[in-house]
């Protein structure tokens, strides 16, 4: 562990305050800066996230910084941990700070650009200035278990064989493991596509489908992970790790899962608009859905499982019906390419 840095988290919801708790227990001087300022003076004053994560008090060394100005005159190491969406902007208003030698930068962020389909290091690269050590950490990990200090196990990948052990140094620590990868693309490809997925194996629960249709979504949507992660680029064992199987596994089955639970309201018949307000807090398959049908058709990779879920959220397609669909398609021989 690379102790005593200080170190800025840019997002200051669930995963980003965790990632910022555990970056604190490991010695380092963390700022946590987010958009509500309000909710910001709130950690401060009381020393834990209120909204994300009541009752789980700040190490010491984490404050909360409204300002973020003040932050990047601090530190230009930054932790990103926004939603998709936000991503581009953010590294928009990050980038004129970033045109120093101190500048690293680690994502925590999962998805892919909204619009252009595009993976997230690709997104970083045309905004940040050149030289900037990139990195992306991503695995089987729900922020409140991370927040305690539960055992953990994430994978951190980056080209720059330096940094990639400088971001994984940051985190790691007695119980957050870091594995180390240069395969960026398996391990994007890998925590985007799970939170789609995610919503399949929620939808067929809450249909009351059974743990037969459960295993069979999880096994069949890995297989379209790797398809499309291979045809990206990817290695099959980047995708057959902790970023991609691990993490398809704890998001397809725990009810801590946001895309798992709002997939459970509409199999159980809440329409759209009430299975966001149930679960009232950002799901990123919603957004990913839509850009993954795109890029699959675009690369002419069938993703049957991925296509019905944005048929379901965005084209108002029956739930059961979908499910039936998929189970109902033409015999084949299983594997990777089926």
């Amino acid at each position: 562990m690379s102790g005593g840095e200080t170190i800025g988290v840019i997002g200051a919801g669930a995963w980003g305050t965790a990632l910022a708790m555990q970056l604190a227990r490991n010695g380092h001087s963390v700022l946590l800066w987010g958009r509500e300022r309000e909710e910001l003076e709130a950690m401060r004053q009381q020393r834990e996230n209120p909204r994300y994560l009541p009752g789980i008090p700040f190490p010491e060394g984490l404050e909360a910084e409204p300002e973020l100005e003040r932050l990047l005159a601090r530190t230009r190491q930054l932790l990103v941990a926004v939603p998709s969406e936000g991503f581009r902007d953010t590294l928009t208003r990050l980038a004129p700070a970033m045109n120093t030698d101190a500048a690293r930068l680690l994502w925590a962020t999962k998805g892919l650009e909204t619009g252009s389909g595009r993976l997230l290091h690709e997104v970083a690269e045309e905004i940040l200035p050149g030289g900037v050590p990139t990195a992306v950490v991503s695995g089987p990990s729900f922020a409140a278990e991370v927040a305690r200090g539960l055992p953990t196990a994430v994978t951190v990948a980056s080209r720059d064989a330096d940094f990639r052990r400088q971001a994984a140094g940051w985190l790691h620590g007695d119980t957050f493991r870091c594995y180390l990868s240069d395969d960026v693309i398996g391990v994007e490809v890998g925590g985007a596509l799970k939170n789609v997925l995610a919503i399949a194996t929620g939808i067929s629960d809450g249909l009351g489908f059974g743990a037969n249709a459960r295993a069979a979504l999880i096994t069949r949507g890995l297989a379209e992970i790797m398809r499309l992660g291979i045809r990206l680029g990817a290695r099959s064992e980047t995708l057959m790790g902790l970023s991609g199987m691990g993490d398809l596994v704890l998001t397809c089955t725990d009810d801590q899962s946001r895309n798992r639970r709002l997939g459970m309201a509409l199999g159980r018949g809440a329409t759209l608009e009430e299975a966001l307000r149930e679960v009232n807090a950002t799901v990123e398959g919603m957004v990913t859905a839509r850009v993954v049908s795109q890029v699959a058709r675009q690369q002419g990779v069938e993703m049957p499982i991925c296509q019905q879920v944005d048929a379901i959220l965005h084209h108002g397609k029956v739930p059961s019906i979908a499910v039936s669909e998929l189970l109902g398609r033409d015999l084949r021989e299983e594997g990777v390419g089926a």
